[in-house]
């Protein structure tokens, strides 16, 4: 029996519900083990064997289909044109809030899509490398919209894209420190011929107001990492909370200032910062982007998972 979709007659997606979803691949077990996965998980985020199977098992099919219809159509236009050209990597784009879980399912579709004999070679950048360092926000007074779309060098970012999007067999972009809050001078990432690119970040599916390229029109399929504003405020405390007890206790943290605050201290800190910088971002940058997306992974309150909605076209 074929699985049951909704289709709203006006809507440009597909909706369908977690078990709906996840009978699209049951015939395909998970690659990964328990503890592969548990390495990949998030703070306070939900993902198991389980959550794996039901979720990111019919996503990737879906994915290394893509994939292999794009490759085919490169080829094809290659054969119209008379040309030889190396395979041009296919690139996915992977938006979200703060704390909304982006991270772990950009690593997920990582781990996941180089297990396809098709995909063997897969890398993942994030946008954080593309912001501009902290002395840079300093002199402009945007260091309190960090992560806000005015706080990326762009045109780093595009020409970064525009390389990769080419063919180029070498690309090399910016490393950011979460540790330092800041990137690092002369350390870079390299890409190298991927199969899959995964870029992932906070304004990746933004137009450019201008009417000038996006970085999403490079993009071959894109996602949005989609949940509740408050469900996000939650779980952004609770990270909070986590990392202080942990990575702010670093001394070379820039965030050991907050190390000795008491747990009301450190819940009233994280609430004012997500209701001046993140919430705000959220609300006017980073959400007006979700219809954008080829594919919004809905999160249940518990972080889990339940609704999958899929462009028509």
């Amino acid at each position: 029996m074929s699985p049951q979709l909704s289709i709203a007659k006006h809507s440009p997606f597909i909706e369908l519900d977690r078990n709906t979803w996840s009978r699209l691949a049951e015939t395909i077990s998970v690659p990964l083990s328990a503890s592969e996965i548990a390495n990949l998980r998030g703070f306070g985020e939900i993902l198991d064997v389980d959550e794996v199977q039901q979720v990111y098992v019919p996503l990737s099919r879906l994915l290394n289909l893509y994939v292999n219809a794009a490759s085919s159509l490169n080829h094809m236009t290659n054969d119209f044109l008379g040309a030889s050209q190396r395979r041009v990597p296919f690139i996915i784009g992977v938006a979200g809030s703060v704390a909304v879980g982006k991270s772990t399912t950009a690593r997920m579709l990582q781990a996941m899509l180089s297990r396809w004999p098709s995909t063997p070679n897969v890398q993942l950048v994030t946008t954080d490398g593309f912001l501009y360092p902290n002395a840079e926000l300093e002199r402009r007074g945007i260091m309190h919209r960090k992560g806000f779309p005015e706080s990326y060098d762009r045109r780093a970012l595009l020409r970064f894209v525009s390389e990769i999007k080419s063919g180029a067999p070498l690309v090399e972009a910016p490393k950011y420190s979460h540790l330092y809050y800041d990137i690092i001078p002369d350390e870079k990432i390299q890409v190298t011929s991927p199969d899959v690119l995964i870029i992932e970040g906070l304004n990746v599916l933004a137009p450019d107001k201008s009417g000038a390229l996006s970085i999403s029109d490079f993009f071959d399929f894109s996602i949005y990492v989609d949940a509740r504003t408050s469900d996000i405020e939650r779980w952004y405390i609770n990270r909070f909370l986590s990392l202080q007890q942990s990575a702010f206790q670093n001394p070379e943290s820039y965030f050991k200032k907050y190390a000795n605050l008491s747990h009301d201290e450190t819940v009233a800190r994280a609430t004012s910062i997500w209701k001046s910088i993140n919430e705000p971002n959220l609300l006017e940058n980073v959400r007006p982007t979700r219809s954008r997306a080829h594919l919004i992974l809905s999160k249940a309150s518990d972080h889990s998972a339940h609704r999958v909605l899929l462009r028509k076209n």
